[in-house]
């Protein structure tokens, strides 16, 4: 049985609709002898802000019982930075490329785009509005609805490929923010960035991570983000990306039964850089198993 797993966002066709979270895969070469690159459905990159950045001090991660958290503070090389040394190692590839682009402060994201999007390479750009582990910029603007919506309207006056805000989980209503990336121009939505966290050594009584606090990633947090993607799925009409925790495929058809179109694999790449090939094809068996011709026919199925 043929089963169509292609989706689009956008003007980006995806052969299938798992890609990897930013953060994860860095941009790309660090995974290219472990994975097939043209097998996954798009690659995510490591996040790009206007100039080079260092990120935070170590330790900047910290393994917890179900999941990790981090503290890295998107170090990078910048914009000129990825142009020179990584889009002539992904441009062979066949496969979307989403770059993920932050700011400390708002202008700097309309600059990033301004950089980069002349690059027939860059696909899309996930907008980062909501990382925790950073004391400038992105997780202000991912939970105040006016700086989220000026974001996105600026960047979405920069460029004509598909822009994709990544939401903030701490909201109190992540519904408005939907809304608002949809009012904004958005073309799709990408959920959850990693969750505001903590962890104290007891003997030295002292925070694991140097930064103090970081994001909290990995399979406890998946059902918070199989929430809020069913929450989002209500609010808006947009395709969602969703991801958090994500180890099987079996978490991944969790994800589109909740009314995610796509879904990204992050920290499990840390421990097995294979997972995204085997939730691409454990996501098509399941598709054969119950009988569905498209991908599509699975999204926002559940019954609630």
């Amino acid at each position: 049985m043929s089963v169509a797993l292609e989706i689009k966002i956008g003007s980006m066709e995806m052969k299938n609709p798992v890609t990897v979270a930013s953060g994860t895969f860095g941009y790309g070469p660090e995974y290219a002898d472990l994975v097939d690159l043209n097998r996954l459905g798009a690659i995510t990159v490591k996040g790009i802000g206007p100039e080079e950045h260092v990120g935070n001090a170590t330790p900047r991660t910290f393994e917890t019982r179900g999941g990790m958290l981090n503290a890295i503070g998107l170090p990078g090389p910048g914009a000129k930075g990825f142009i020179e040394k990584y889009v002539p190692f992904l441009a062979p590839y066949d496969v979307p490329v989403i770059v993920n682009i932050w700011g400390k402060g708002m202008e700097d994201y309309g600059k990033v785009v301004e950089m980069l999007d002349a690059e027939d390479t860059v696909s899309a750009y996930e907008i980062n509005l909501s990382c925790p582990n950073v004391k400038e910029g992105g997780s202000a603007f991912g939970t105040d609805t006016d700086s989220f919506s000026r974001v996105i309207e600026l960047v979405r006056g920069k460029t004509q490929k598909p822009i994709i805000p990544k939401l903030a989980p701490n909201v109190s209503d992540i519904g408005a923010f939907a809304k608002a990336a949809e009012d904004g121009g958005a073309d799709a939505i990408s959920i959850m960035n990693s969750y505001p966290a903590m962890a104290i050594n007891i003997e030295t009584l002292e925070p694991e991570l140097a930064n103090r606090t970081g994001g909290l990633s990995g399979p406890a947090i998946k059902p918070i983000a199989i929430k809020l993607v069913w929450d989002v799925a209500k609010a808006t009409k947009l395709p969602i990306i969703g991801m958090g925790g994500i180890y099987e495929p079996e978490d991944a058809i969790e994800f589109m039964v909740a009314g995610a179109s796509a879904v990204a694999v992050g920290t499990a790449n840390f421990t097995d850089p294979s997972t995204a090939i085997r939730v691409i094809d454990g996501i098509e068996s399941y598709l054969v198993e119950k009988g569905h011709s498209s991908v599509a026919n699975i999204v926002g199925t559940v019954k609630a």
